[in-house]
């Protein structure tokens, strides 16, 4: 396992990170495609195993479960200070009032229960999971601040959002003196590469490393354009995968994909690792996170590693791309509550 710094801290995290999206009771969100719990702690150990040491989650996956699970096979499987955990708040964790988004109020009532569903003292990295604009942003970065201060986190990341939002929200936190986004969690991959044009510079000017989502373009880039097998996932999301990947960028698709192959049989290496490989040509990637639900996935995931793509091979992949739906643009609260409502196991406010 290779390790660095996430971004400019002295914070050392594997190239490989695990997202536990994957990881939930079925009954309490994805039904279709989410791992039960003794499906879940094999996987996990086996990621520990591989020596990844980032594992990410968010309070609203499979409404906490994920976070119960995570908790409970990382204190019994590893050393709560060789782990680097991160979960997330924003999303709708129950109905009426102050049930959702980034108040005051939400974000430390939300870190007290998932400290508990964790199981521990701290969390290591605390993320906004979206932007809350019914919710002035001094408020949310002051609170941030406070649970820091309070010794419940240690370090704290954003998500998807425009980069002109994120650089207000740095802005303001250095204006008064609160703790710092050191992170960025964004989409990114062969087939989204819309970051590159904003986010990722600021990023890499800010020094704040991102952790990837959706690395594989939910299984696009492990498999054929012409495969029509689905993931579980893509099959399940609807409306939401459909954002991410339009039938306007289908040519471009194709060329990407039929690229991803040549490189992978050259190389005699498999697609998904390819992809990852080409991630990690980029400084400011620090790691993608990979929602593995097999132990062959995460091994495929860390002998990516091991794969240095050329300047030519780069150039090969990247040529196809056109540019395509900016989903990180979508900020409109109930534009986004539409569109998530939509999703299996997602609580409507």
């Amino acid at each position: 396992m290779e390790y660095v710094k996430l971004g400019a801290t002295g914070l050392d995290v594997s190239r490989i990170a695990i997202g536990a999206m994957t990881y939930g009771e079925p009954g309490r969100g994805h039904p279709v495609w989410s791992l039960d719990e003794e499906s879940s702690r094999p996987l996990i150990k086996h990621a520990l195993d591989r020596g990844i040491n980032l594992f990410d989650t968010a309070n609203m996956y499979s409404q906490g479960s994920s976070e119960e699970m995570l908790g409970r096979a990382l204190r019994d499987f590893a050393d709560r200070d060789d782990v680097v955990i991160a979960t997330k708040l924003r999303h709708p964790m129950r109905p009426g009032p102050n049930g959702k988004g980034l108040s005051r109020k939400a974000v430390l009532t939300e870190v007290d229960h998932s400290l508990r569903r964790l199981g521990t003292d701290y969390i290591d990295l605390y993320q906004v999971h979206r932007n809350d604009p019914s919710t002035p942003l001094e408020e949310t970065l002051e609170a941030l601040h406070d649970v820091v201060k309070a010794g419940k986190v240690r370090y704290l990341g954003a998500s998807s959002m425009h980069a002109w939002e994120f650089a207000k929200a740095l802005h303001l936190q250095r204006e008064h003196g609160w703790t710092r986004f050191v992170a960025m969690q964004d989409h990114y991959n062969l087939l989204a590469r819309e970051e590159e044009r904003e986010m990722l510079p600021l990023c890499a000017d800010e020094g704040v490393g991102t952790v990837v989502w959706s690395p594989l373009a939910r299984g696009r880039l492990a498999r054929p354009y012409d495969d029509a097998r689905a993931t579980a996932r893509s099959a399940d999301d609807g409306d939401y995968a459909d954002l991410l990947y339009t039938p306007a960028t289908a040519d471009a698709d194709r060329r990407i994909l039929d690229a991803v192959g040549a490189v992978a049989a050259a190389r005699g290496v498999s697609r998904a690792q390819v992809a990852l490989a080409w991630l990690r040509s980029h400084p400011v990637v620090v790691a993608p996170l990979v929602g593995a639900s097999s132990a062959a996935q995460i091994d495929e995931a860390v002998d990516s590693l091991a794969l240095d793509l050329t300047d030519e091979e780069i150039a090969t992949l990247e040529t196809p791309y056109t540019p395509r739906h900016d989903f990180q643009g979508i900020s409109d609260d109930r534009e986004l509550q539409r569109i998530m409502a939509r999703v299996p196991g997602f609580a409507p406010a």
